[in-house]
């Protein structure tokens, strides 16, 4: 990573952090009160200890007495102060990224995100945003805190000897700069390894957690176990040389702070011999100076946690720039007045070197149209699905929503028109309410009941024992297919959207399950324009038009029956299905 990018990224985190600016900057003031007054307490001990030994009167101590009672009260304060500030910051920052990140992703769901694995995609959202939750309590703060610190002692050192000055703030640069800079040297590529290390154990985790009963059933668990072992075993190898690196640190540190408080000392003990300092402000000088090293102890970890902060934003960074597949226009059409929908001519590749997927492919589907695409597996059916849902940009031809081509309208617009039951729809780890009630937020008990008694369901749920508010598990495994499907179905029934689009609504389940989900599909095609996509032809006899695709053309269009009389790929599916379900 060059010093520009690590310039160009640690600028970008600030203008994410800017809406925080006066909350950072008060807990920062907060901060140095903080130390001010750790400060204030030793050298106001050592004053009065060193006084002491003189045997002066009580009134004497008075004032310092009383300035030790102050420091030490207030340092409690300030620092309650200055955690709760902090904290408070940081946690509203981390909401913040948390929120910028998802919005940011969002757009290149799902075309971009495939490009990713899922187990880096999750390192990515949750460990390396945590990561920046660092950026003001253990970055930004300590050196503001430093600074202040280093300003007002070097000035106070100052009036008794600039040398004192010169030393005090040399060696605060030396332990609070220089040595983060020497250990940071030897501490960069370890760190980097334990970013990398730590994304490859983390995928390696999601794919062993997801995919366990293949790795069970073919054996394999054994070789898993190994590579999350390497890859841990790697990982704590990094994470011990950074442990070194950090003692090593520790020990220079303290031998410079020892050497900063002899060097002031040789420096300020002629001046006691030759009467232009109190001999009491040695003790003072002495405990002042290894007191001040409070305020830049913190710098070696903000110079370590800024590292692994922009190793982390460049993570994200990198990520959030890809370009959307799909992009709004400057200017959206209004919403869709109709669902009419006019497909003339559309092509389709995935990328500049693929095959195409969509090769000049027409038809129309007005209001009320039920039509029907059939074809073996990759012949482009879900291809075309994913273009009407704006998911990807066709590089060719026409999709017309109203009159209108599909790219004038918001792609939020666009869906807001289609309700979708795909093969493998997706099931939160939530409530059977909860789960509908994402095609329509709020949606009261008597809409999701009817939902459900259209996709007949609802008796399944009545039975439970808490009925709508069954927990379905993670993806829906507590259901069966068939209700995992229903409930898909009655999820589309529920956004009441004018355009029924069936993506192999009822593949992956036995012919009884089947028919029995066809007819849940029948109900919810009442009233809507229907697009099915499927490979088996079961229940297309009352479908108006079906066209048969084959490498992503249309070979083939009519109704069921007319295509059964012709001697083409339809009445060969037709066969070939037939045969397998009477040897079944």
């Amino acid at each position: 990573m060059t010093m520009t990018n690590n310039y160009k990224t640690f600028l970008r985190l600030l203008r994410l952090a800017s809406p925080f600016k006066w909350g950072m900057a008060l807990a920062a003031l907060v901060g140095f009160a903080t130390i001010g007054s750790s400060i204030g307490l030793m050298t106001t001990s050592a004053w009065i200890i060193a006084s002491a030994a003189l045997h002066p009167e009580l009134g004497a101590l008075h004032v310092a007495i009383a300035g030790v009672r102050f420091f030490g009260i207030t340092r409690g304060f300030f620092r309650y102060g200055e955690r709760y500030l902090s904290h408070q910051t940081t946690f509203k920052l981390l909401a913040r990224l948390r929120l910028w990140f998802y919005n940011a992703i969002e757009p290149l769901a799902p075309a971009r995100l495939m490009e990713y694995r899922s187990g880096d995609l999750l390192t990515r959202a949750v460990s390396d945003v945590d990561e920046l939750q660092n950026l003001f309590l253990r970055v930004l703060a300590p050196p503001m805190i430093a600074l202040l610190t280093s300003l007002v002692m070097g000035v106070f050192f100052a009036t008794y000897d600039v040398r004192l000055a010169i030393v005090l703030l040399g060696a605060l640069a030396l332990v609070g700069i220089g040595l983060p800079l020497l250990t940071g040297a030897f501490s960069r590529e370890p760190g980097r390894s334990v970013l990398a290390t730590r994304a490859d154990l983390n995928v390696a985790l999601v794919d062993g957690v997801q995919g366990v009963a293949d790795m069970v059933a073919y054996g394999r668990q054994a070789d898993h176990v190994m590579r999350v072992k390497t890859l841990s075993e790697e990982f704590e190898h990094d994470q011990r040389r950074m442990a070194r690196i950090g003692g090593v640190h520790t020990m220079l540190s303290t031998l410079l702070i020892g050497l900063a408080v002899i060097a002031v000392l040789v420096i300020a003990i002629p001046k006691v011999r030759d009467g232009s300092l109190d001999g009491v402000m040695l003790a003072v000088l002495a405990l002042g100076t290894m007191s001040s090293f409070e305020a830049v102890t913190p710098l070696p970890a903000a110079f370590q946690h800024l590292r692994s902060n922009l190793e982390a934003a460049d993570r994200l960074f990198e990520l959030l720039d890809a370009a959307p597949a799909v992009t709004d226009p400057a200017t959206p059409a209004p919403a869709p007045a109709s669902p009419d929908l006019a497909v003339r001519d559309l092509s389709f590749r995935y990328g500049p070197d693929d095959t195409l997927a969509l090769d000049g492919i027409s038809f129309s589907l007005p209001p009320g149209k039920r039509l029907a695409i059939v074809g073996e597996s990759g012949a482009g059916k879900t291809s075309l699905i994913n273009l009407l849902l704006r998911f990807w940009d066709y590089q060719s031809g026409t999709i017309a929503l109203d009159g209108r081509d599909l790219r004038d309208y918001r792609a939020e617009d666009v869906r807001a028109q289609m309700a979708v039951v795909q093969q493998d729809t997706h099931l939160f780890n939530a409530s059977i309410r909860e789960n509908l009630q994402i095609a329509r937020p709020g949606a009261p008990d008597e809409a999701l009941i009817a939902a459900a008694q259209q996709a007949q369901l609802h008796d399944f749920i009545a039975a439970l024992p808490q009925g709508y508010g069954t927990w379905i598990g993670e993806q829906g495994l507590n259901l069966s297919g068939g209700e995992r499907q229903r409930l898909a179905i009655a999820r589309a029934i529920l956004k009441g959207a004018p355009i029924l689009v069936l993506d192999e609504a009822t593949a992956n389940l036995d012919a009884v399950t089947e028919r029995a989900l066809m007819a849940a599909i029948h109900a919810a095609m009442q009233g809507r324009s229907t697009l099915m996509i499927t490979h088996r032809l079961v229940g297309l006899d009352d479908f108006d038009e079906i066209l048969v695709l084959d490498r992503g053309r249309i070979v083939e269009r009519g109704r069921h029956t007319d295509l059964l009389q012709i001697d083409g790929h339809y009445r060969r599916l037709w066969e070939i299905q037939n045969q397998i379900l009477a040897e079944v």
